[in-house]
């Protein structure tokens, strides 16, 4: 397989239209606030000083993402494994995210890019208690873009209309990892499901 070189792709995709590059709003609009105060689920990738790239599973209940302007985004951040990589990547890296909003039922997707840091003020995350507890952590982001995709991707994968998988068909995830691993235990589905409403 070769590479394909940056003139390649003028040959393969034609120039995108007017209206999709005028789509791009330099602001969080009453549409976007719309959906984003509907969504409780997001992913969030940033990039590292290394040129790594990492993107993680965000979610609460619908926005727990608050739009505190039309140029400001601020998200708890909830309980997790510990890594950090996203919040290492936005303190060491650029600083720069982006974030795929999704809404159950909607098949468009709403992407927001920025600049992103990070704040404990004891004041803010006493604001934003969700589950029972505050934050440990709040990212703030500074939008610089906000961008509705079409529904396509979605519509292709069925993603909202598509019959639940059953969870038996896959090992827990303590199980995955112990097998990867030799580390933990070997904890059933339902042992995890009970740990992680402790844990929200």
């Amino acid at each position: 397989m070769s590479d394909l070189a940056p003139s390649d792709l003028a040959t393969i995709y034609p120039a995108p239209t007017p209206r999709v590059i005028a789509k791009a709003r330099p602001e969080i609009d009453a549409h976007a606030k719309k959906f984003i105060g509907m969504s409780p689920f997001c992913v969030l990738a940033t990039s590292g000083s290394d040129g790594s790239v990492d993107a993680s599973p965000r979610g609460g209940n619908p926005g727990f993402v608050h739009v505190a302007g039309p140029n400001q985004l601020v998200m708890p951040d909830r309980s997790g494994n510990n890594r950090i990589d996203s919040f290492r990547n936005i303190v060491e890296g650029s600083g720069f995210v982006q974030l795929i909003f999704f809404v159950p039922g909607i098949d468009e997707t709403l992407r927001v890019g920025g600049k992103g840091k990070l704040s404990v003020e004891p004041e803010l995350m006493a604001s934003m208690i969700e589950f029972g507890k505050p934050p440990r952590a709040v990212l703030h982001i500074d939008v610089r873009e906000a961008y509705f995709h079409c529904g396509k991707a979605l519509m292709r994968s069925k993603l909202w209309a598509a019959p639940q998988v059953e969870r038996s068909v896959m090992p827990s995830i303590g199980e995955v990892i112990h097998d990867q691993t030799g580390l933990g235990e070997r904890e059933s589905q339902a042992e995890i499901y009970e740990r992680y409403k402790t844990q929200l």
